[in-house]
């Protein structure tokens, strides 16, 4: 069976290494924009498989196209569509917080899942989603960026770092990383006090006087918990402080406020499009990609 994997042409870079490690062959998907802003998405695979890379960052700007693009896959022929979104949004609103607001967990599941045949995601933002295949109506493999964050932390590396998470959601990534690299972690305590503040607790027991520290969490978007968690470490004496980040959402000012607050790197994977280096993920979506794309399911 033809195997092709396409993305957008602002995500082809990311894309191309995906098809490169599937050893598939890589197609642009064309997309015209009419002066009133609707967009015509052009896709090539007719009676292939076809393997669509497309990370939900910034998503608004990016879902209609995709949706579009998967009904023209499908009225081409294509009988095994594959989404790999690295970032998969609107998952953080998972319930009805407030009278008046949305679930948007839901909607963004309507919209997706029954359009793929299967959804491969890396470290989504899940609190009380425990099966992403249930709601989003089809098969769906949830990922770690462990392995390329692992990796671009030790590159030139000898000494073995201690693994920070944050705040106790970060405790599963910071122990995760913490395990790759073979490296003691601990995790902080935070009290969200705004979108920008936070305060942040250690334990008492907490030494890393003179160590090399790796902050680890799923998201950096302001860099306000990275940022007082480096100032926090930073007081009791750490000697060298990185972050490693499963989705980069940061800009410039992020990235310059985290370097005064004592962040010497901050590493993300590439499933976002970011400033600084970045991890890349291919190695990881193919190994999980591989096995399952040699039959077509049943519709």
């Amino acid at each position: 069976m033809k195997l092709l994997v396409q993305a957008f042409e602002d995500e082809a870079a990311p894309a191309r290494r995906l098809a490169e490690a599937l050893g598939a062959p890589f197609a642009a998907i064309a997309l015209h924009r009419f002066p009133d802003g609707e967009a015509l998405p052009t896709v090539s695979g007719a009676g292939e498989t076809v393997v669509v890379y497309r990370s939900l960052d910034r998503p608004d700007a990016k879902l209609m196209p995709l949706l579009l693009a998967a009904e023209a896959w499908r009225g081409a022929g294509v009988r095994r569509l594959v989404l790999v979104a690295p970032y998969l949004c609107y998952l953080r609103q998972d319930a009805r917080f407030r009278p008046g607001q949305p679930i948007s967990r839901d909607v963004i599941a309507a919209l997706i899942g029954p359009r793929f045949d299967r959804i491969v995601t890396v470290a989504p933002h899940l609190h009380r989603t425990r099966d992403l295949a249930t709601t989003f109506g089809t098969r769906a493999t949830v990922l770690s960026a462990g392995d390329a964050l692992a990796r671009a932390l030790s590159d030139g590396e000898t000494d073995t770092p201690i693994v920070i998470g944050p705040d106790e959601e970060s405790e599963p990534s910071a122990a995760a990383l913490a395990e790759r690299l073979e490296a003691p972690h601990a995790t902080l305590r935070k009290i969200r006090r705004g979108d920008r503040e936070v305060a942040l607790t250690l334990p008492a027991d907490l030494d890393v006087a003179g160590r090399r520290v790796v902050l680890a969490d799923d998201v950096c978007s302001s860099g306000a918990t990275l940022a007082e968690a480096a100032r926090a470490l930073a007081s009791r004496g750490a000697r060298h402080i990185e972050a490693a980040i499963a989705h980069g959402l940061f800009d410039e000012a992020t990235l310059a406020a985290l370097s005064d607050a004592g962040v010497a790197r901050i590493v993300a994977s590439d499933s976002c499009a970011h400033p600084g280096p970045s991890a890349p993920l291919a190695e990881t979506l193919a190994q999980a990609l591989k096995p399952d794309l040699t039959g077509v399911p049943d519709r």
